[in-house]
């Protein structure tokens, strides 16, 4: 690990190109397709229905928007599962681990790649809602609402990022991930208010700064006990 440096000026091609790749390699998947076209209008559906059934029609829009962030997280929580497996089964995973770029960065592109893919969700349900429901579009700060879905992409991507690192260790790694597809439901605002949580971009400075530190630790313990292969 020690030997594994990149010079700091590559770093933003290096995650771009990388970004770009994947979202390319992504946008083919069927499983990523249906990811990040259906399940988000299902999600958005079933909240505009539940918030109407109780008598709250205010908050159809938090609805679709917390609808949207689902799918989001949803993209994020199996795309970098399934990436890192599908670098597995192609028997990439072990020249990945052993380039000479650090592994935090050969795998976030990947998650924020998931992240970008995820991004049509929040679009998409916000305009089904307004098509189908009538949800009035009457954001309290649109300037800031368009500043907040950057963020919390890049905030996502970097808890992806904290995932893959768990991910690399283990080989099943869609068994963990689908436990965790729930919590967010809590998380999207749908549940409790988003004032009582905390900010997206200190999430995810976090996010990032534990999965630089817990990554190297997988990776060695994944090298020890020869798990990064199938077999």
């Amino acid at each position: 690990m020690s030997g594994r440096t990149v010079d700091p000026r590559r770093v933003p091609r290096l995650i771009l190109v990388g970004v770009r790749t994947h979202v390319s390699y992504m946008s083919r998947s069927p499983i990523e397709i249906t990811f990040a076209v259906l399940v988000p209008l299902v999600y958005a559906t079933l909240a505009v229905y539940l918030f109407r059934a109780a008598g709250d029609p205010d908050r159809l829009l938090t609805a679709s928007v917390g609808a949207g962030l689902m799918g989001i997280w949803g993209s994020v929580l199996f795309g970098s599962g399934g990436a890192v497996q599908n670098q597995r089964w192609l028997g990439t995973l072990e020249t990945l681990v052993a380039a000479p770029t650090p592994l935090a960065l050969v795998l976030l592109p990947i998650t924020l790649a998931t992240a970008v893919i995820g991004t049509y969700a929040t679009g998409a349900t916000v305009l089904w809602g307004v098509l189908l429901f009538d949800v009035p579009l009457d954001f309290a700060h649109p300037l800031l609402f368009l500043v907040a879905v950057p963020v919390c992409v890049l905030a996502l991507g970097m808890a992806g990022l904290l995932l893959a690192a768990t991910f690399v260790l283990l080989r099943n790694a869609n068994a963990l991930a689908n436990p965790l597809d729930t919590p967010v439901w809590l998380l999207s605002g749908l549940l409790v208010p988003v004032t009582v949580l905390p900010a997206a971009a200190a999430l995810g400075a976090g996010y990032a700064l534990a999965a630089v530190l817990v990554l190297g630790r997988v990776e060695r313990r994944a090298r020890a006990a020869a798990t990064l292969a199938l077999t």
